[in-house]
């Protein structure tokens, strides 16, 4: 479980730090900076998937992530990215390249300045530090608990967990890595009018929705068969009242179904609404059969109806119990209707000449 999160110098979060419940909802107007705590979480798992350089690229790159308020100031050089879980603790620190002695194009990629794993809540303790990374040196323990260099070549603009690959010597380190990994981020589902999800498609047993919701047929079929397909359909039922959805697989090609009272054929996925397609792949994800650590919402309210919100609140709740929530939203009606199921933390955001202000509420 995540205990705490804090960002320095990210876009307009000039220092947050936060402290994070099972389920945890944050809500405010536009441009109070939801999205940018999102994204740097994210960025964090990108980290570990080798590919920050990448990620960081589609916000810009590393001029424009860097603290944007209005009091910026020249010595704001590097952006910080940390989480506290219940066993280890990981920062990352990020800056520019360093002036070279010879021409190059690539003067504004980001550049991984330090990188830390402690134990967690041990950081005073240097025996609990088990892998420092300054620059492009790395020092840490191996599996005997020895202090050791890492002799390899470390490129600079990527986080050490794309490029130190062997968890028979390097166990916390492998153990960190897998954990960012792990986290799941969704925002957008592909649900336009040309989008794939409204074709039959190929489909394997998939326990995971993928990010875009590509596979959802598979994933909702993998629910049926293995997962808890009671409360599926009870959270499917609340949300369209009088209707059933199903999986039909013609000629090998899997595709969602729905039956609606009153109709003398089902409706196929081309016929569906943006908002019960996106309404779908929220509950397949959320109910996945092999649920993560830790999963990040970003505005699931929308292009859902009023009157559904209820539904997903209740969705929310019931995927909260297994899997810890990171929820940003628009409504603040969203958040009181989770509450009604099961306790969480609500932050509300501000934004004051540039910069986000986060605040507890009771």
């Amino acid at each position: 479980m995540i205990k705490s999160l804090y960002i320095e110098n990210y876009r307009s979060l000039r220092r947050v730090a936060l402290e994070l419940e099972q389920l945890n909802i944050v809500f405010g107007p536009n441009g109070s900076g939801k999205s940018n705590i999102y994204k740097a979480i994210q960025l964090m798992h990108s980290a570990a998937q080798g590919a920050f350089s990448q990620a960081l690229s589609r916000e810009g790159g590393i001029l424009n992530a860097l603290w944007a308020g209005r009091s910026r100031q020249q010595d704001v050089r590097r952006m910080i990215l940390a989480v506290e879980t219940d066993d280890y603790d990981y920062e990352l620190q990020v800056g520019f390249v360093e002036k070279l002695p010879y021409p190059t194009l690539f003067q504004l990629d980001p550049v991984i300045k330090e990188e830390k794993i402690w134990l967690s809540n041990q950081r005073c303790r240097p025996s609990a530090l088990l892998m420092k990374r300054q620059n492009q040196a790395v020092f840490l323990s191996n599996i005997h608990h020895e202090k050791v260099t890492h002799s390899g070549a470390i490129y600079e603009n990527e986080s050490v967990f794309g490029q130190l690959g062997e968890p028979h010597l390097y166990p916390e380190v492998s153990q960190v890595r897998e954990m960012l990994r792990n986290w799941r981020f969704y925002h957008e589902f592909a649900v336009s009018g040309n989008s794939p999800l409204r074709e039959p498609q190929v489909g394997f047993r998939a326990p995971v929705l993928a990010s875009d919701g590509a596979n959802l047929a598979a994933a909702f079929q993998t629910i049926v068969e293995i997962g808890d397909e009671d409360l599926l359909n009870a959270i499917l039922n609340a949300a369209f009242p009088g209707s059933r959805f199903y999986c039909d697989n013609p000629g090998g090609r899997f595709q969602l179904l729905m039956q609606r009272e009153g109709l003398t054929r089902p409706l196929e996925p081309a016929e569906f609404s943006d908002g019960t397609l996106r309404f779908l792949c929220l509950a397949v994800a959320l109910l996945s059969p092999r649920p993560p650590a830790f999963i990040a919402l970003n505005e699931p309210e929308n292009s859902l109806h009023p009157q559904m919100l209820p539904a997903l609140a209740k969705l929310i709740a019931e995927a909260s119990r297994g899997t810890q929530i990171w929820l940003t939203s628009h409504s603040p009606e969203l958040a009181r209707l989770v509450q009604q199921h099961t306790a969480c933390a609500r932050y509300q955001l501000a934004m004051s000449e540039g910069e986000t202000r986060v605040e507890r509420l009771a």
